[in-house]
């Protein structure tokens, strides 16, 4: 089947950021999700932000490499945007969105864009991954895990982070987001997320990270870490917050 002619999160979210890198098959699957649950440009306008503000503190910590896992779209604020001197791999499952990452990454040399499943990560090109991600098992990175834990179950979560943990070196450190229960009330638009799409309830979100220590804002409504100014009013329906990999 013509992956092109499915429609794509990671495209979706791009048509709810005003981008220009999506088909009208995401065009049509936003405006139903939309029909279903409401207005998703500002939720996700804010989950971007959150992710300017988790890279930007990230960089403050030292670190200038980024691997990203479902990375989707690479513009609209994305890691090599928000930390503009680092080095940064995108990776994501999706072949036409890999391909779209790889054309407007064309010619870069800070960052590169290849198929990577964060739950195997023998998936990722090694070439690209030390070439973007220079030391990656032995300096510090900054790993970008958001838009994925809501699409695994608890035990292949914790299985992949706990893989990232080891995979990485101390210091480095990890932005994750979790999907709350807020699509509960809103029966049509949680069926069209999907059999796999899991929501969690706020005090579940800690224990799956497993080895990884939340930094002490800890795992909160993504409005409300570190905000630049007053929180945005919007549902609580991202969870999200920055983790550290300790020395064994």
């Amino acid at each position: 089947m013509d992956d092109a002619a499915q429609p794509s999160t990671a495209r979706m979210i791009d048509f709810w950021l005003g981008g220009e890198h999506h088909l009208p098959v995401d065009v049509a699957a936003a405006r139903a999700f939309e029909g279903a649950y409401g207005p998703c440009a500002p939720l996700f306008r804010d989950l971007r932000a959150f992710l300017g503000r988790a890279v930007r503190a990230i960089s403050a910590a030292g670190v200038d490499a980024f691997l990203v896992f479902g990375a989707g779209v690479p513009t609209r604020g994305n890691v090599h945007e928000a930390a503009p001197e680092a080095t940064v791999l995108y990776t994501d499952v999706d072949p036409v969105t890999v391909g779209i990452g790889q054309r407007i990454l064309a010619g870069s040399d800070r960052a590169g864009y290849g198929f990577g499943d964060a739950t195997d990560l023998t998936t990722i090109d090694p070439a690209l991954l030390h070439r973007f991600v220079p030391g990656w098992g032995s300096r510090p990175v900054g790993v970008v895990f958001l838009g994925l834990a809501a699409f695994l179950d608890d035990a292949t979560l914790r299985r992949t982070l706990d893989d990232l943990y080891a995979a990485t070196a101390p210091g480095s450190l990890l932005a994750v987001d979790f999907d709350s229960e807020e699509l509960a009330a809103y029966p049509q638009a949680l069926a069209m997320m999907g059999p796999t799409f899991r929501m969690r309830p706020p005090k579940a979100f800690g224990p799956l990270l497993g080895r990884w220590t939340p930094t002490p804002e800890g795992i909160v409504p993504v409005t409300r870490w570190r905000p630049d100014g007053p929180p945005a009013d919007l549902p609580d329906a991202f969870h999200g917050g920055l983790a550290v990999r300790h020395a064994d």
